[in-house]
């Protein structure tokens, strides 16, 4: 059963620290064909909508959350249920927390359930997830 049987529940996933920029907030929106000026847009942003800063995009938090599943599992196995949800906003220069752990795992389906959260310096969750991987060996 190779790795599946060195994993158990409780362990945790490495951390991954992110922090966007106005580029690389541009170029993420831009490649979603995602115009919403909330991202790019700081004079509107802050004074049309109110914000305290750009926007990041909530898809890119949830991509965070499956790069946090996809450097753990590498070449062990492959994600088979993946869902987040954003429940609060992050701005660009905010430096932000993935983290995942391990809730279940399923030796006979080869399966395991990772509960994932991204938090914000104050320790905040933005965006939990969930995600289950299947092992390959």
């Amino acid at each position: 059963m190779g790795r599946l049987n060195h994993i158990a529940e409780g362990e945790l996933l490495p951390e991954i620290r992110h922090t966007t920029d106005t580029v690389g907030q541009f170029l993420y929106n831009a490649a979603l064909w995602n115009a919403h000026r909330i991202h790019f847009d700081y004079p509107y942003a802050t004074e049309v909508e109110g914000y305290p800063g750009l926007v990041v995009a909530g898809p890119l938090m949830g991509d965070w959350l499956a790069q946090c599943v996809e450097e753990w599992l590498g070449e062990d196995g492959r994600m088979v249920q993946f869902e987040y949800s954003n429940r609060r906003a992050a701005f660009v220069g905010d430096v932000l927390l993935c983290t995942g752990k391990i809730s279940a795992v399923d030796k006979a389906s080869r399966t395991a359930t990772i509960t994932l959260e991204l938090l914000n310096e104050s320790g905040e969750v933005l965006t939990p997830g969930r995600a289950v991987v299947q092992f390959t060996e």
